[in-house]
């Protein structure tokens, strides 16, 4: 049985006009799935090709965290598979897809985790600096 079938009865069970009552819920409808989209697919979208981006653009000698939190050097490469090199003498063999982060890019000094540690740095500095002048005022 389809839908136009059923027509009749939903208009008929409905006085004076359904169709204007019909009209409130569908856009309401449409107005959630407009918000889902907005506020929760299309940002997980953006997430996975940033994510894909940076698993293409690997290279020997990145230095990369995994999702288990093991960091390492990119020692070998394979088509879905990563060599890290966690110590002098221990090397792992992960999933391209489990690397999670990338820590430093090879032959550049200062990663993301050396940039935020200037950040923190910063930061600090600020507060002392506003905790000085709250003393100065009082």
């Amino acid at each position: 049985m389809t839908i136009a079938n059923f027509m009749p009865v939903i208009l008929q069970a409905q006085p004076g006009g359904g169709g204007e009552q019909l009209l409130f819920p569908l856009v309401t409808f449409g107005l959630i799935a407009a918000i889902m989209y907005f506020l929760i697919i299309r940002p997980q979208n953006k997430r996975q090709k940033e994510q894909q981006k940076m698993l293409d653009a690997l290279k020997k000698g990145d230095r990369v965290v995994t999702i288990g939190g093991i960091r390492g050097t990119i020692v070998g490469m394979k088509d879905d598979s990563v060599l890290l090199k966690v110590d002098d003498n221990t090397k792992l063999e992960f999933s391209r897809s489990s690397v999670s982060g990338l820590l430093e890019k090879k032959g550049k000094g200062g990663g993301k985790s050396q940039k935020k540690e200037q950040q923190v740095e910063l930061d600090e500095s600020e507060a002392d600096e506003s905790e000085d002048s709250d003393e100065e005022d009082t």
